[in-house]
């Protein structure tokens, strides 16, 4: 009996043990400052959680281009990827500011009304800052000048300057400033196009006299046609392109400003400007 005994003691000493194992801990008073009953988290473990999941350091910015604009903005025939001095520099300033790019490519006018709209938070074209379209879109800081030029067919002797337009019939892009400085011109017979391209190739057939562009975009189509067109006369008038912006995005201007800043600073800009402008000047 002595032996029987030992083991039941034995036995009810290991079932206890069991019993008190499979029993829940006991609850304590949530720690002041928690949400939901739960402790605050300490910093070990708000760092723990960081790293399991990051929190979102991109946001998106929907871009709006219309890349007919060389050098500025175009398509590459080869990788058929947007390319250009403003899609660079665009890239650029995302990667200084944290942004994750969504582009659109569409034409000039649709592009400014949209961005009027706020269907698109910015849009990067070659596009003059002026008073008017301040009243719709907030801007950028400038990052390069450009005024606007008159383009004509190589070897045009009748017209010299600007003041020789009167009678002709003078091409530029809808929405552009272009086209505002082509029908204050009197007398001129002026005509829209839809891209820039369509213009300069009526100009190289023949087709119209003259068209007035920005001189970086004027630059841009006669390195690609230096036998067939020409710039005459100055630059006559002062204008600066900068980066629209929604106008319920002025979250974005500084951002942009900031990076926009740094990257004229480094030196990134004027690398733009020997890539892309020098190259079509020559």
């Amino acid at each position: 009996m002595k032996k029987f005994g030992l083991k039941v003691l034995i036995l009810g000493v290991v079932l206890g043990l069991l019993l008190a194992a499979c029993q829940p801990a006991a609850t304590s008073t949530p720690a002041a400052g928690g949400q939901g009953g739960y402790p605050a988290p300490t910093s070990e473990g708000a760092a723990a959680q960081a790293t399991a999941y990051p929190a979102a350091t991109q946001i998106t910015v929907r871009v709006a281009t219309d890349a007919t604009f060389p050098p500025f903005e175009l398509v590459d025939e080869t990788t058929k990827e947007l390319t250009g001095f403003d899609v660079e520099l665009m890239n650029a300033i995302a990667q200084k500011a944290g942004f994750k790019l969504e582009w659109t490519n569409l034409p000039f006018d649709p592009m400014l009304a949209g961005l009027s709209e706020c269907q698109y938070d910015a849009a990067i074209a070659a596009i003059t800052i002026t008073d008017e379209r301040k009243q719709s879109m907030l801007f950028s800081d400038p990052y390069i000048n450009a005024g606007q030029i008159v383009v004509v067919r190589k070897g045009e002797t009748r017209i010299k300057s600007k003041d020789d337009l009167s009678g002709m019939t003078v091409g530029a892009q809808l929405g552009t400033t272009g086209a505002i400085e082509a029908q204050k011109i009197p007398n001129v017979n002026f005509k829209p196009y839809d891209t820039y391209d369509l213009a300069f190739l009526d100009l190289a057939n023949g087709q119209i006299d003259a068209v007035i562009a920005d001189y970086p975009t004027a630059l841009g189509f006669i390195g690609k046609n230096p036998e067939k067109l020409e710039t005459v006369g100055e630059v006559f008038t002062e204008e600066s392109y900068g980066i629209a912006i929604c106008k319920n995005r002025a979250d974005l201007v500084d951002k942009i400003n900031t990076a926009l800043k740094a990257l004229k600073d480094e030196g990134f800009i004027q690398q733009l400007e020997q890539k892309w402008l020098a190259s079509a000047a020559q």
